[in-house]
């Protein structure tokens, strides 16, 4: 299991009845536990599973739901019916779950054991029977869930569960995030401006606002000894020139001011619980820092580096959807190789076939993606209310494949547009120090960005390495919004269809509610 889904847990419920007797449901009790036993042992699910019990009749379906959705380290809940179950029976009890669902069609041995199989083991092993019977109901009450089908053996169906595992995470974190904005969205900016009321009632996390002057409570509470420790630490982790060190210099300073500026973020962060932020390089407070020697000096890009390789969800210039949307991606990656970074696209690059788009920042990119072991580097940046020499981690992105994802918010629904993309070698930067990433999107440049224009995707994105459209879909699924996913089967004329189709849908369906 992972370390940090250890106080997790996924609730496994059986699906039977009292029909076949009480020695039947004693069997299909036994399968139950070995069935869970052994997906545990797999080695292959994120988060451990909890075998609780066989459902039998409304009432002990209606007090495992109700449980499941009153027990804060339950995630989610896998349902399978090793007998016929009759779904009448799972009403009442489906009506009351709030917590994410997957139906499991599988059985409990693997092949049909043809020289002695009889009418007992037909009554008892009717998965076949059991799980259309409910998938029906499921149907029938348009419940959102994920639908696995296969061996319960099978690592292909293990790693189906484990993906939905990890979205499952994802939605829990979600449900209990604090969304900090260090100063306003930047001006006139549609894309990163939307319903915070919305997105709370939809996906789940809470966005305050704090003014970049109430950082000035923990910023002198930061001791000098603690930024002197923090610099020797970043000349220790990253290739520098060693002229950075001379304590005298004006690049040794801006270093210092960023790594007080890291300490102060820190501190917000974790004396409010937050789990994602977001800043504005035209809202760095009021102050006259060289006089005052109160307040960031720069855009505390190296901060937000350091901050993102640690866990915490970053949106740039506001933008509060992309930073909580990149906190769930953290939590979704727990544990997985690739790392993962916020990212924007920055310009292109037209070269026919090879046609990409160099991703960037200012200064903002996750340093977990990194090709090369990151440079610390001090040069001046011309942008933003502090036209100043900045510390920043300069590195390009490692070749491979990945997706970049973002929620966009489109007045009458949230729409989840998820882009595969390739990473490919970059050409050196010498006169743009910042961390960069060149990609092409699937299925190809023009198509892939010509969908991705027409979906409304933003500017702004939540790259990653591990993840794959069946997150993107699961996520989607559960959180109940729609979902437009760009990949190498996608057809351009198909994508805008689709489109215009799922215009109509929202629109139906909140007429009809």
């Amino acid at each position: 299991m992972i370390k940090e889904y250890e106080n997790l847990e996924v609730w496994f419920v059986t699906g039977a009845q009292l029909l076949y007797g009480g020695d039947a449901v004693k069997q299909v009790d036994s399968h139950s536990r070995e069935m869970v036993e052994g997906l545990n042992s797999s080695g292959r699910l994120p988060v451990k599973v909890v075998y609780k019990g066989t459902a039998n009749s409304d009432r002990e379906v209606m007090e495992m739901m109700t449980a499941a959705g009153n027990c804060s380290a339950c995630i989610g809940v896998i349902t399978w019916m090793h007998t016929f179950s009759p779904a009448k029976m799972w009403i009442h009890g489906l009506q009351a779950l709030r917590k994410p669902l997957l139906h499991l069609h599988t059985q409990f041995n693997k092949s049909i054991p043809w020289d002695t199989m009889d009418m007992d083991f037909m009554n008892l092993n009717q998965s076949a029977h059991g799980d259309r019977e409910y998938a029906h109901i499921l149907s029938r009450m348009r419940l959102p869930r994920k639908t696995v089908v296969g061996h319960w053996t099978e690592t292909s169906t293990q790693d189906h569960i484990a993906v939905w595992e990890r979205v499952c995470a994802g939605w829990a974190d979600a449900h209990d995030m604090l969304v900090l904005r260090f100063g306003d969205q930047m001006n006139n900016v549609a894309v990163t401006d939307g319903d915070k009321v919305a997105a709370e009632q939809v996906l789940g996390y809470h966005v305050d606002y704090m003014p970049f002057s109430s950082l000035m409570e923990w910023f002198d509470k930061v001791q000098d000894g603690d930024v002197d420790a923090l610099v020797r630490e970043y000349f220790r982790l990253y290739a520098h020139d060693k002229a950075l060190e001379d304590e005298n210099s004006l690049e040794y300073r801006k270093i210092w001011n960023s790594a007080k500026a890291e300490l102060t973020l820190r501190g917000v962060l974790k004396d409010t619980g937050a789990k994602a932020f977001t800043t504005n390089f035209d809202d760095l407070g009021d102050y006259n820092v060289e006089e005052t020697g109160r307040g960031f000096d720069q855009i505390p890009g190296l901060a937000c580096q350091r901050l993102m390789a640690e866990g915490y969800g970053f949106g740039a210039e506001g933008d509060w959807k992309t930073a909580a949307l990149y906190r769930t991606v953290q939590v979704m990656s727990f544990g997985l190789p690739g790392g993962s970074s916020f990212m924007e696209d920055y310009t292109l690059n037209f070269d026919g076939a090879s046609t990409s788009i160099l991703e960037a920042h200012m200064l903002e990119i996750n340093p977990c993606i990194s090709e090369e072991k990151p440079r610390l580097e001090v040069h001046h940046l011309g942008i933003g209310i502090r036209k100043t020499m900045t510390a920043r981690l300069v590195f390009t992105s490692r070749q491979g494949h990945g997706t970049a994802a973002t929620v966009v918010d489109l007045g009458n629904r949230f729409r989840l547009i998820a882009n595969d993309v390739n990473c490919i070698k970059s050409k050196p930067l010498p006169k743009l120090p910042v961390a960069s990433a060149l990609w092409i999107p699937e299925p190809g440049f023009e198509v892939g960005v010509g969908c991705w224009l027409n979906a409304g995707g933003t500017h702004h994105s939540c790259f990653s390495y591990d993840l794959t459209d069946e997150y993107w879909r699961d996520y989607a699924e559960i959180a109940g919004i729609e979902c437009a996913i760009i990949n190498e089967d996608t057809k351009y004329h198909d994508f805008l269809d689709r489109l215009r189709w799922n215009e109509v849908y929202y629109m139906l369906n909140k007429a009809l509610r």
